[in-house]
C-alpha cells in the first residue's frame, strides 16, 4: 500500500508514521521503490533501534537486483553462508545433504500471493506465518512437512548466534504437524508369514528380513553389517545414526546372533559377501537409499501393501519383545534407544494389551 496524503514524517531517515481509519498510528521504514517494513516496538527502545537497523538491511536486500546477483541479506545468502559454517559441517553427511534439499527447495519455491521466489525474499521478514505456509505446502506429507520446518529451525538458529543482521527464529514459534505414530506402519505376523512364504531361505530378501527383525536395527545398520562383525555368537559393531556427525561419540552395540537368526546366516552363506550379508547383484553392499529402493522390490514382490518399509520390522521387532515382558532398559538396550521415552511407547503398548486380555472375559459376565 502507498503512503497516502496526511502520512506524519518521522525525524529518523526513512521512518514514517501512517495512520489508519481507526486513527491507529502505525510506524514503518520505507525508501521508494523498496516494500515499507513495519516497526512494532517502542519509538526511542533499544529493541526499535534494533528493528530500524534489521529494517535497513531487509530494505537493501529488496532493492532492485541483478537477475544473477545474490543479495547479502537474502533467505537464500543467509542459506549459503549456513552451508559454509562450521555449524553445518558438523552435521553428519546425510544431515547435510537433507538439510541442503530441503533449504534449496525452500528457496526455490514462490510465495502463494506474490508468486515471488521466496530465496530472493529477506530473511529479517520472514515470519512464523511465513514458515507455517512453507510447512503447510506438504500437508498431505506430514513428514516432509516437519523436516522443512526442522530445516528452517536449525538455519534460523545459526543464524541468531551467528548475530545475523536483524536475525530471530521464526521457526521455533511453529508446531510440527500431528503424525499417526512416526508415520512407518508396524508389520503384523500376517505380512510376514507372506514374506516368508514369498521368498524362501536362501534368498537375499529372507535373509534381510531375519536380520532386521531378530536384531531390530535400522536401515542404516543392516547394510554394513557383515561376518567381521560376529564375534563369539554376537553381533559387534558401531551404529551409523550419528556416528559421521563431527565431535560425536560413536555407540558401539552388542546382539546375540540368537538361533532363528544364526540357521538363516548358515544357510545364505553363499549370496553373501565377505564384509556385508546384504549385496547388491554387483556384489558390493547396499547403499542406504539403494537398499530401501530394493526391500520395496521385495516387497512388492510378496504381494504386500507398497510402503511397508524396513522400519516398520523394527517396530515389529520391538513390539514382540515388549509383549514378551522386556523392561524399557532391556528395550533400550536391544534397540539403541538413549531415553525411556521412545520404549515407554512399546512397554506400555503391551501393558495394555495385556490387562485388556484379562479384563476381556468380564465383558461375557452374567447379571
Amino acid at each position: 500500500m502507498g503512503l497516502r496524503r496526511g502520512v506524519l514524517k518521522f525525524n529518523i531517515p526513512y521512518v514514517v508514521a501512517d495512520t489508519d481509519r481507526h486513527g491507529n498510528v502505525r510506524l514503518y521504514y520505507w525508501r521508494k521503490g523498496r516494500p515499507k517494513i513495519r516497526l512494532r516496538a517502542e519509538p526511542g527502545s533499544v529493541a526499535f533501534a534494533a528493528e530500524i537497523e534489521a529494517a535497513k538491511v531487509a530494505s537493501d536486500a529488496a532493492a532492485p537486483k541483478s537477475a544473477r546477483e545474490i543479495a547479502p541479506a537474502s533467505f537464500r545468502a543467509l542459506c549459503l553462508d549456513y552451508f559454509a559454517s562450521a555449524n553445518f559441517r558438523m552435521l553428519d553427511k546425510n544431515t547435510q545433504r537433507q538439510n541442503r534439499l530441503i533449504l534449496e527447495d525452500v528457496s526455490r519455491s514462490k510465495t502463494p500471493k506474490a508468486g515471488q521466489e521466496r530465496g530472493a525474499l529477506p530473511y529479517a521478514l520472514i515470519e512464523p506465518r511465513h514458515v507455517e505456509e512453507i510447512r503447510d505446502e506438504k500437508f498431505e506429507l506430514p513428514g516432509a512437512a516437519n523436516n522443512r520446518v526442522k530445516a528452517l529451525r536449525r538455519l534460523f538458529k545459526w543464524a541468531v548466534k551467528a548475530k545475523k543482521p536483524g536475525a530471530r527464529n521464526p521457526a521455533a514459534e511453529v508446531d510440527y504437524l500431528k503424525m499417526p505414530g512416526d508415520g512407518f506402519e508396524t508389520w503384523s505376523a500376517a505380512h510376514i508369514d507372506q514374506f516368508e512364504a514369498a521368498h524362501p531361505i536362501g534368498t537375499q530378501a529372507r535373509l534381510c528380513l531375519a536380520l532386521l527383525l531378530y536384531t531390530g536395527v535400522r536401515r542404516s545398520d543392516v547394510v554394513k553389517l557383515g561376518p567381521q562383525h560376529e564375534r563369539d555368537g554376537w553381533l559387534h559393531f558401531t551404529e551409523a545414526k550419528g556416528s559421521r556427525k563431527a565431535g560425536a561419540t560413536p555407540k558401539v552395540r552388542d546382539i546375540p546372533i540368537i538361533d532363528p537368526l544364526r540357521e538363516i546366516l548358515d544357510a545364505s552363506r553363499a549370496i553373501t559377501g565377505p564384509f556385508a550379508y546384504l549385496v547388491t547383484e554387483r556384489g558390493v553392499p547396499f547403499t542406504v537409499n539403494g537398499f530401501g529402493n530394493k526391500f520395496q522390490d521385495w516387497v512388492k514382490a510378496a504381494g504386500l501393501p507398497v510402503g511397508l518399509a524396513a522400519h516398520g520390522l523394527r517396530k515389529a521387532a520391538a513390539t514382540l519383545v515388549a509383549e514378551g515382558g522386556a523392561s524399557d532398559r532391556q528395550l533400550m538396550a536391544l534397540f539403541g534407544w538413549e531415553t525411556e521415552k521412545e520404549a515407554n511407547r512399546y512397554t506400555k503398548r503391551a501393558s495394555r494389551k495385556k490387562l485388556a486380555g484379562h479384563a476381556a472375559p468380564l465383558l461375557g459376565f452374567k447379571r
